[in-house]
């Protein structure tokens, strides 16, 4: 990294890399919350209910993370919630229906 030269848009340079930071900060937490999802989904599609409500809380949680750090809305994070718990209550109901 080399040093900044001082001028008019050093501040601009600052928040630019502030920005890459965060961004791929965001990425990460993004694609965590997509994979957890994914997985839940393909549990609830196989209809393996036991581990499908252990990996829950887990999937929970890290939504919630991810709304308290800002990554994502909190109405975000309670609609993808409310939208597992749909799904995993459906498939207990109606086990014959996917």
């Amino acid at each position: 990294m080399a040093k900044l030269k001082t001028g008019r848009h050093t501040s601009a340079i600052k928040a630019w890399r502030k920005s890459e930071k965060l961004a791929s900060k965001n990425r990460g937490i993004k694609t965590r919350i997509h994979d957890t999802s994914k997985e839940f989904s393909t549990l609830v599609a196989k209809k393996d209910m036991e581990n499908a409500q252990k990996m829950l809380p887990k999937t929970y949680s890290i939504l919630d993370k991810a709304a308290k750090s800002g990554t994502i809305h909190w109405k975000a994070a309670a609609r993808k919630k409310s939208r597992l718990s749909a799904r995993i209550k459906s498939i207990a109901q109606n086990p014959s229906v996917k």
